[in-house]
């Protein structure tokens, strides 16, 4: 398998200021390069920026059913190696993030077993964290 090149993704957020410390502090990610309206993250090596953006009314959340559980949509994240997920679930967990999906293993048994867990940031973007034991298990059919 070809070396992946890391993703680039910008999400918006209408506090900066919560955002900032949500992703830095709790998330764990190092903060780069900022300006007045934007903020730069290493995202797990991926460049992650969070965008200055007023609260709108008009968005809905959506979910899909996913083996049991309501799966919000959009999301983004990150699939990790099993130790690295780990970590960041005992520390959500440490610091008391409240999950929508609480950390566990979808499709036990199956193809595509893999550890996942959702939250989400102080803005309402929707997070999901997931491993797989066996990498070449993320595009099985």
């Amino acid at each position: 398998m070809k070396a992946l090149t890391p993703f680039h993704v910008a999400i918006p957020v209408f506090d900066l200021d919560s955002a900032r410390t949500f992703y830095r502090d709790v998330i764990g990610c190092e903060e780069g390069r900022s300006a007045e309206k934007w903020i730069d993250f290493n995202f797990f090596g991926h460049q992650f920026v969070i965008h200055y953006k007023a609260r709108s009314t008009s968005e809905e959340n959506a979910s899909n059913p996913v083996d049991g559980h309501d799966v919000p949509v959009p999301h983004y994240g990150l699939v990790m190696e099993w130790n690295e997920w780990e970590k960041l679930r005992d520390r959500l967990i440490d610091k008391g993030i409240e999950f929508i999906i609480e950390p566990h293993i979808r499709f036990q048994g199956k193809v595509g077993e893999q550890a996942t867990m959702f939250l989400m940031d102080p803005c309402g973007n929707a997070l999901e964290f997931k491993s797989f034991k066996d990498f070449n298990q993320i595009f099985a059919k």
